[in-house]
C-alpha cells in the first residue's frame, strides 16, 4: 500500500506489459480463471517482481473502434490500480463486447472487485 505522502508509479511502460505469444498462452493454460461484467481474467504468478498485463479483444467485441476503445480502458484501469495489483503476477485480460458501452467508472469498479476475488 502506499502512504499519501508517496505517489504511486502511474506508467504503462513495456516491462508492465505481456507481449509475447508465449506468455500469453502460459497464462491461458495455467492461469486461473475470473469471470467479470466486463471481461474474463486470467491470473499466473511469474518469476519477476512487476505486475504485467495482456489485453485481447476479438472482433466479437466490435468494430475496431470499440476494441481499441476498450483496450485503452483496460490499461488506463491498469495505470492508474497498479498499486493494488499483487507484484509478480502476469494478467491477461480478454474484453467481453458489454465494455464498448461501458463507463470508466463502471470498469474500473469491476477490476478492482476482480482484484479482491484473485488474491
Amino acid at each position: 500500500m502506499v502512504s499519501p505522502n508517496e505517489t504511486p508509479d502511474q506508467t504503462f511502460g513495456k516491462q508492465n506489459r505481456v507481449l509475447s505469444r508465449q506468455i500469453f498462452r502460459r497464462v491461458y493454460e495455467q492461469g486461473h480463471k475470473f469471470r467479470a461484467a466486463y471481461f474474463t481474467a486470467f491470473v499466473l504468478p511469474n518469476s519477476e517482481q512487476r505486475s504485467r498485463v495482456g489485453i485481447t479483444a476479438t472482433r466479437k467485441t466490435g468494430n475496431a473502434v470499440e476494441r481499441n476503445r476498450s483496450r485503452r480502458l483496460v490499461r488506463e484501469v491498469f495505470r492508474k490500480n497498479k498499486w493494488r495489483v499483487p507484484p509478480g503476477v502476469d494478467i491477461v485480460i480478454n474484453v467481453k463486447s458489454s465494455m464498448a458501452e461501458a463507463c470508466y467508472a463502471e470498469i474500473e469498479k469491476d477490476f478492482i472487485e476482480f482484484l479482491e476475488r484473485s488474491r
